[in-house]
């Protein structure tokens, strides 16, 4: 027998259970051989990448698997799809993509995984505990489960989280093991003055220069007293975007980090002093244009929590969004549900939510010529080579007061 596999493993590579579970186990175990994994574990669940309609391979892979008896083994969560299922109306593709889109969606729901929709399943009222195993998908969902809950998973991929899913196995690899959790490049903000410190645009712009300078590293960021978990999911999505940052100790903060000693396992890591230059460098990195005119503004990459959408609510103050620019703001299903209150407020004052989805992976921003503004370091990275749009970043008040002006407003950054 194959000591990486049990034999339950066994037998359903080998058909005995589902067509759908010999299919993800083959799967699996190419996984394990690329990885040199030694044997599989068990998850306790799992959140789906590949749920966002790629072409057709994305569609065959789902449908195959629910063809061929598939059902989840764990409860599974689902990550943003090309379509809002609440607001159609918004999506401004060709049918036939929004045909194959929603055929590919149902075909996840058919295996039973849960219509959650949603970047940030950590802001479900169910998600994993300390040391959880679990697979997902979705990089900034990789980062904040591994450090802010401090729930194991490596970066699973499109189609092997879900063969996981289906199987309830994965194999051993990467993140899931002590030794590949410890810190070894450590990120000092300790440069940058206090007030700095504790902003959301300061978080998100040192997610974007942390995963440049870890890459594939798990970095260590000292010098911050505190933080909330708005603040480090804009630090794990920034990092998690411009490298291929799995997990980022916050010392003192995140759950694995009380000390940098416990974070690096006692061993000293690179070095990376971060000073008010290379923080403004960075924030500037991420705006392609100057430009003054604004055409749309787009929060919520990750989705936006309650809190942010109170935020939001707060900075706007009663005014309207001006009748040039359009202001979208992604977030998840049961945000919107549990802010309703809040959310009719801000649509009456021409603000557009949109679930399911988000603005930079599909059809929904008007057509032609744009230069759209944002507070995420994610949505400013990916949108000009997804969308073709020129981008302007900065704090989330700078794009509301932009949102209310039509045109480009940001305060001088306290770094």
């Amino acid at each position: 027998m194959d000591p990486l596999l049990t034999g339950q493993d066994q037998a359903m590579l080998r058909g005995e259970g589902s067509e759908a579970q010999a299919l993800a186990m083959r799967v699996l175990v190419s996984m394990a051989r690329a990885t040199g994994a030694r044997r599989m574990i068990d998850i306790s669940g799992a959140h789906i990448d590949g749920t966002l309609y790629l072409g057709r391979a994305s569609l065959d892979f789902a449908t195959r698997l629910r063809d061929g008896g598939g059902r989840v083994a764990v409860p599974t969560t689902l990550n943003v799809s090309s379509l809002d299922l609440l607001h159609p109306d918004l999506f401004r593709g060709d049918e036939a993509t929004r045909s194959d889109a929603l055929t590919m969606m149902t075909a996840y729901l058919d295996m039973g995984a849960s219509p959650t929709w949603t970047c940030a399943p950590y802001q479900l009222a169910d998600r994993p505990g300390f040391g959880d195993r679990v697979a997902w998908g979705e990089s900034n969902a990789i980062v904040f489960a591994n450090s802010v809950l401090g729930a194991r998973t490596p970066r699973f991929g499109d189609f092997a989280d879900m063969a996981a899913a289906v199987t309830g196995r994965a194999p051993e690899f990467g993140l899931y093991l002590d030794r590949h959790r410890r810190a070894s490049v450590r990120i000092d903000v300790s440069g940058i003055a206090k007030e700095a410190r504790l902003t959301d645009e300061f978080f998100a712009v040192l997610g974007f220069l942390t995963g440049i300078e870890a890459g594939s590293e798990v970095p260590a960021v000292t010098g911050i007293e505190s933080a909330t978990e708005d603040q480090l999911k804009l630090l794990g999505a920034g990092a998690a975007t411009s490298g291929a940052v799995g997990m980022v100790h916050v010392v003192g903060i995140t759950p694995e980090a009380p000390t940098l000693a416990s974070a690096t396992g006692g061993i000293a890591p690179r070095l990376v002093k971060v000073t008010p230059d290379v923080i403004t460098r960075a924030y500037k990195a991420l705006s392609s244009t100057d430009a003054e005119t604004i055409h749309t503004v787009n929060l919520g990459t990750p989705h936006y929590s309650t809190r942010q959408i109170v935020r939001l609510q707060d900075l706007l103050a009663g005014r309207r969004i001006h009748p040039d620019v359009k202001l979208y703001v992604n977030t998840g299903r049961d945000v919107l549900a549990s802010s309703s209150e809040i959310v009719k407020r801000l649509e009456e004052r021409g603000v557009v939510f949109v679930v399911d989805t988000c603005t930079y992976v599909t059809s929904i921003l008007p057509a032609g010529p744009d230069v759209a503004m944002t507070d995420s370091a994610k949505w400013a990275y990916y949108a000009p080579g997804n969308l073709g749009v020129d981008v302007v970043f900065g704090s989330t008040s700078d794009c509301v007061e932009s949102a209310v002006a039509g045109r480009v407003i940001r305060e001088e950054q306290p770094w």
